[in-house]
């Protein structure tokens, strides 16, 4: 049976992924993912595309598409250019799916009966030149909150915080960017005001929250937590009823369920009890700590039947060159353009080592880039990796020597040896893959400088190739949740079946690799 489930915030498919989406989320899932499964454990990794909304509605018209044609489209493409990237889900699913559809709907109606949504009228933004409702999307302004210009009316992306309909100033068609009326219309409303004490217990109880967030959210809730409005009145969507569709961050989230029940049928599992029964993990990404932290536990509380996360690890936005990247305004890198031009464990390294856990905003600069992958993996790692099999290879055969006598040096980096993967241990259960990859990179620092000092090009080489072959095979373990592809070429060069998560005596004397060639090559 399963024991963790891990997921994924939903990309929208509007467009294709950039390196901020694989630096705050997808990666560190990932890698976190591919520890768990080193270490024996049974993890299902899900995520999907997020199909519905104004910003999918708006690209297909641009493009001339009917919205299903246009999200089928990205759907494909996301999983394809994640999969390349080394990103591979169980199960990668969509908003857009029958399942879906239906289990959102469940969910409304739960909730309905509950006495937790009501309907209200409101008067709601409609464009006169474009005869249309103006939700989320479609309408440009200032932040009620901070004042920032040129905001979509749902949420700033400066102050982070989820705007409430019709609350945007100086409102802006986004089409045609003519001043709307104001008309009234019909909509549901989520009782999220009378979960402030609920939510409260939940924060304050779970000690896996990162504690900067949590004091972020409950200075929300201090605030005053206002009802929310859970539909739109647009075609595309989860449809209930006078034509109206479910607010894309009421549905949207349920596809982490919906996905995982669907896996689980797929393999004769039933998929309410392994979610109830599983250790849960929601990456994503600070600009939606909001509806993670509110919505989606409030959710869940209020229809009762599918237990709340343990931990949502949040990680800050991902700079380039100092600026912060943004599809919409056309800054940003492509993962399927970078991945066109440099291997996709550099960029997975380099992300891993500057990424921290928590909100701080890293940044991606081609330089730092380049110099971390030259001096750390190619002449740090790489380096010590090929010239111990190398030496392996021409000076034995290929065959690890046995250890003839060992000096105090020999015993000590013996030690290292045995003990590098419990200190490793620690930061990956602790989500801290920066501080991980450190640790990695100083032992690998400590490998150099016992071979620099034994000297086995020249000196008794039998004691120190057996212990430096050992230390390569537990880089090899250590290594690859952040660069699985190069890795498992390593692996074959090793002749290791099966990489786990351990260290210390891996290789036995005599054990026969096969002929070692350079891992990396310099940018």
């Amino acid at each position: 049976m399963f024991n963790k489930i891990v997921t994924c915030a939903l990309p929208y498919a509007n467009g294709e992924l950039h390196l901020g989406h694989i630096a705050s989320t997808y990666l560190p899932a990932d890698v976190f993912v591919r520890y768990l499964r080193l270490k024996g454990e049974k993890v299902i990794f899900v995520c999907g595309t997020d199909d519905f909304g104004t910003p999918i509605l708006i690209k297909a018209e641009q493009e001339g598409k009917t919205p299903k044609e246009y999200v089928e489209y990205w759907n494909k493409r996301d999983e394809e250019d994640l999969k390349k990237c080394g990103i591979v889900f169980d199960l990668f699913y969509k908003t857009s799916a029958e399942d879906h559809i239906k289990f959102a709907k469940y969910f409304f109606e739960k909730l309905k009966e509950k006495g937790f949504i009501y309907k209200k009228t409101i008067e709601q933004d409609y464009c006169e030149n474009c005869r249309k409702f103006l939700p989320d999307r479609y309408i440009k302004g200032t932040c009620p909150f901070c004042n920032a210009k040129d905001q979509y009316s749902d949420s700033c992306e400066k102050c982070g915080k989820a705007i409430p309909l019709g609350e945007i100033e100086d409102p802006r068609c986004a089409i045609c960017n003519s001043k709307p009326i104001k008309k009234k219309t019909e909509h549901y409303f989520f009782k999220l005001s009378e979960f402030s004490e609920k939510l409260k217990d939940w924060l304050t109880s779970n000690k896996n929250l990162q504690e900067d967030v949590k004091k972020y959210v409950l200075k929300w809730i201090e605030d005053g937590l206002e009802d929310w409005d859970i539909t739109r009145d647009i075609y595309w969507g989860v449809p209930i009823e006078d034509g109206k569709v479910l607010y894309g961050w009421f549905e949207n989230h349920l596809c982490y369920i919906t996905t995982v029940l669907k896996y689980c049928k797929s393999i004769g599992l039933n998929g309410k009890d392994v979610w109830n029964s599983s250790i849960i993990y929601h990456f994503i990404g600070k600009d939606i700590i909001y509806h993670h932290y509110l919505f989606l536990p409030a959710m869940r509380i209020a229809q009762g039947e599918y237990k709340l996360p343990e931990f949502i690890p949040v990680r800050g936005h991902l700079l380039y060159e100092g600026k912060k990247i943004s599809k919409s305004r056309g800054w940003y890198i492509s993962l399927k353009d970078f991945l066109e031009k440099y291997p996709a464990d550099y960029l997975r390294y380099y992300l891993s080592s500057i990424i921290q856990y928590n909100q701080s905003d890293a940044n991606f600069e081609f330089a730092t880039f380049k110099e971390k992958i030259n001096s750390e993996l190619v002449s740090n790692i790489g380096n010590f990796i090929y010239r111990t099999l190398k030496m392996i290879w021409d000076k034995f055969e290929g065959k690890v020597p046995n250890a003839e006598f060992y000096e105090g040096i020999d015993y000590e980096f013996l030690k290292r040896i045995e003990n590098i993967s419990k200190e490793v241990e620690k930061e990956m259960e602790n989500l801290e893959f920066d501080k991980a990859i450190k640790n990695i990179l100083e032992f690998s620092n400590e490998c150099n400088r016992y071979f620099q000092t034994k000297e086995p090009w020249s000196k008794e080489s039998k004691t120190c190739l057996f212990l430096s072959a050992n230390a390569v095979a537990s880089l090899c373990n250590l290594l690859y949740p952040f660069i699985p592809f190069s890795c498992e070429i390593l692996a074959k060069q090793l002749n290791i079946k099966k990489i786990e998560w351990k260290a210390g005596a891996i290789l036995s004397p005599e054990h026969k690799i096969n002929e070692p060639k350079p891992l990396f090559t310099k940018i």
